[in-house]
Order: C-alpha cells, then structure tokens, then sequence
C-alpha cells in the first residue's frame, strides 16, 4: 500500500510538471534499464536525477537527452569509464578514444567458452549488463562472439562443444532475463516466433530483450513456428504486430505461399528479421511483410515507428 501510495505522488509530480518522469518510463523511452541507469549514477555520476521523499527518483527532459547522448557514445564504442571526460570535452569522439574495452570483454568470454566455465561466463556478462543497455552488449559483444565462435569452429580452433555450451547458456540467460522484466510494462502486444525449420532462437531471444526495453510486451513462440497457426495465436493474444525471425539457411521460396497467406489472414503487420530478410528484401516487401534487415536495434525502431508512431 505504502509503494502504491508512492507511485500515485509520482503520478501527481508528473503530471505537475511535464518534464518530470520516473525510472520506469526513463527505461521506455531510452532502451536503458534501471539497473544500469543507476549503476552510471552510482559508478560514474553521468546522470543526477531528481528524489522523492522516499528516495525514488524523477528524471528531467534534459536528464533523458543526457541519457541518448551517453548511449550514442555507447554505440559508436566509447568506453562507459571514458563517456564523462568524453562529454566534459565538449568534442566529438576521434578514433584513437575508442579503447581495446569490448575485444577485452570478448576475449574473456571466449576463454570462458573454452575452458566452459560458466561461473566465469556468468561473471563477465554480469558486469557487462550492469553497465550498458541490451542494444550495446549485443551489437558490441554477442553478435561478434557469435561470429568468433564460427570461426573458431571453422578453423578446427575450437569445437561444435563450445557453440552448443555458449547457445545453451546465452538461451537460458536471456530467457531468464525477458521472463523477470516484464513487470509494469504496457506498450503493443508483439507476437515473436522463429521462421518454420529455424531453429536458431538465440537472436528472437536478443530482439525481444531489445524491444522489451522500448516498453513493448513480448509474447514469445519460440523455435519452428508454423506459420497457420500464427492468425489464431495473435487474435488471441491481442498482438499488434507479428515479428517472425530467420537466417540464411532458411528457404524462402518453400515459405513463401504460407507467407503470403499469413499476411492476408491478420489485420496486423507481419515483420520479418534476420539475415533472411536480408537476403530476400524486395520479395518479403511484394509478398506485403515488412523486412527489418539483421540489425536488431533498427529493427525494433521500424516497428515501433508502425505499430505506435506517437511514441
């Protein structure tokens, strides 16, 4: 009661002044969680948002565009422990600024991999997602571990073990992760599944992080998805739009008649990522989906773009 109570002071605070807003709706509009929110105001004193009497606290609409220009920084490879000085400067970012922190963090989770330790595993990634937002770890981190695992796997320096140990653990920690971030959030219902004979989840797993932390309401199918079944499950769910994921390896013309069906069946958009719509992005376009490329971060943005345009 006494939280409740809380929360409805911050409400009337809000709606007093406009540019007043809570952690939660900070989180929404940024893609940055709490967790790190607070860890750059604790670690690195980037963000000093308003308190309550109760200690919670209230971010301005300059605190916010702080917040984009620290993520911009992020994304181009600024260090989080280098943003502060980058900021002071008042000058953009040369080169030379981006440090060796990412290949650091990726060298100590491949060796991680190697020796398949996953206390060591769980350590390093920890740390790093304490640090910075969903979009940045996968983007600067998973997806080129991803790509190094591969090759490893390819050269004979590593073994099919290591993907599978890797896989396994990344499915059950993002998993783990989308289930317990679901509280208060109330943006568009998304109907998320792998492509019919996908059975790679690992980067419908990164997109729904990404677009749980945009505020959208994940509801996800998982691997194999047969696509008929998609106009009942997403009347049912009350979904807004269908995001359906695949890779290279998937053929497009076997799917394409059930496709064009799904997207005659469903008053929704139906978008289409991964490497698949990619490779096929004029013929996803003519079949009436929408393609959102292999860039997750973009693609999240596109949907929001159509699915809740006020946003």
């Amino acid at each position: 009661m006494e939280q409740l109570r809380d929360r409805q002071t911050e409400n009337i605070m809000q709606n007093k002044s406009n540019n007043l807003y809570p952690i939660r709706t900070v989180s929404s509009l940024t893609g940055v969680n709490a967790i790190t929110l607070r860890a750059w105001e604790r670690r690195y004193d980037l963000i000093k948002p308003i308190r309550t009497a109760k200690g919670h606290r209230l971010y301005t609409q300059e605190n916010i565009d702080l917040i984009n220009k620290v993520v911009d920084l992020l994304a181009r490879g600024i260090p989080i422990s280098q943003v502060s000085h980058t900021l002071a400067q008042h000058q953009e970012p040369v080169e030379e600024q981006i440090s060796d922190t990412w290949r650091d963090y990726l060298n100590q989770m491949t060796s991680a991999i190697r020796l398949f330790d996953e206390d060591g595993l769980e350590a390093i990634y920890n740390r790093v997602l304490a640090l910075y937002p969903i979009d940045i770890v996968t983007n600067r981190l998973i997806v080129p571990l991803l790509i190094e695992l591969g090759r490893r796997w390819e050269t004979a320096e590593g073994s099919v073990a290591e993907e599978h140990f890797f896989s396994v653990y990344l499915r059950n920690k993002l998993g783990s992760r989308l289930h317990h971030n679901t509280t208060n959030i109330t943006g568009p219902r998304i109907l998320a599944a792998c492509l019919p004979a996908e059975n790679h989840e690992v980067g419908l797993i990164l997109f729904a992080l990404s677009a749980q932390a945009r505020g959208m309401r994940v509801i996800l199918l998982g691997a194999n998805m047969p696509l008929e079944e998609l106009p009942l499950a997403a009347t049912r769910a009350k979904a807004t739009a269908i995001v359906l994921s695949g890779y290279a390896s998937n053929d497009l013309n076997k799917i394409q008649p059930a496709l064009e069906q799904l997207v005659k069946s469903v008053t929704v958009p139906v978008f289409i990522g991964g490497t698949i719509s990619s490779i096929n992005f004029d013929a996803i376009n003519r079949i009436g989906a929408i393609p959102l490329g292999d860039d997750i971060t973009h693609g999240v943005k596109r949907i929001i773009e159509t699915v809740d345009p006020a946003d």
